[in-house]
């Protein structure tokens, strides 16, 4: 199997560490990983923006770029879905507007070979148990793209609930966003930050150190909240309690 890894631009940026945890970790469990140099934004904020028409460019170097892969792995619930769902919208708007089918030829071969890399795990290897090790107290956020479009479910659960020396507790109100929202948080300030704040104390409702998640974007935000109140909890990419070992702890 030829697998990519699709690193995104937040995690590109500003989270590398969770790139490289992806690759241990996916390296552990026998899976050779190519990192495509030429690969760019997948046009996730230009299309939630309005700008359907500039994000096509970036879809097709996206599909080009990843091409000839067995399967796509991300380490990103929202530009997951980006390609999974909002890919072939992008085809049919083209198609309907008399553009042609030339767009949806590009995609279609890219969207059934992405995957989130909880999906990844569970669904194409077959493994929830990946021999991790996290001493720590942790509580799980599933962010709005991995519950509503690409449906994660119990995905990620499953494989924390293996780790060992993990102990998992339940997020109260865990299905509510975090009022991240990509430019919803620069466009909507005032609630963002609001519902951020519900979010993190919720979480700290539950006696956790960490608080999960499988999108360092939504992270980022509960993180900005977190740090404001100089609170004790710390935000941490599932990827990295995954990837950690005895030997080796990531996070």
């Amino acid at each position: 199997m030829r697998v990519a890894l699709f690193l995104t631009c937040v995690n590109d940026t500003l989270y590398p560490d969770t790139g490289r945890a992806v690759v241990k970790l996916l390296g552990r469990l026998g899976v050779d990983v190519d990192f495509p140099a030429g690969q760019t934004c997948c046009g996730q904020a230009h299309y939630n923006t309005g700008y359907r028409h500039r994000a096509e460019p970036l879809a097709r170097h996206f599909s080009e770029v990843f091409a000839g892969y067995d399967a796509i792995v991300t380490p990103s619930g929202s530009c997951g879905a980006m390609v999974r769902e909002l890919y072939p919208r992008m085809g049919e708007r083209a198609r309907a507007e008399g553009r042609g089918d030339s767009l949806a030829r590009a995609l279609a071969p890219v969207v059934p070979k992405t995957y989130e890399l909880t999906e990844f795990l569970v669904d194409v290897l077959g493994v929830t148990d990946v021999g991790a090790y996290y001493p720590h107290k942790v509580t799980y956020h599933p962010t709005c793209h991995g519950l509503r479009s690409l449906g994660l479910g119990d995905r990620p659960t499953r494989l924390l609930a293996h780790v060992k020396g993990l102990e998992l507790v339940e997020l109260p109100g865990a299905e509510e966003c975090c009022g991240f929202g990509g430019t919803f948080s620069v466009k909507n300030p005032d609630v963002s930050a609001a519902m951020g704040l519900d979010k993190v104390r919720a979480a700290e409702s539950t006696g956790a150190g960490v608080l999960c998640a499988a999108d360092n974007s939504c992270l980022m935000h509960i993180g900005g909240t977190l740090a404001r109140l100089r609170s004790g909890m710390r935000p941490v990419h599932i990827a990295e309690i995954l990837a950690s070992t005895e030997e080796e702890q990531l996070a």
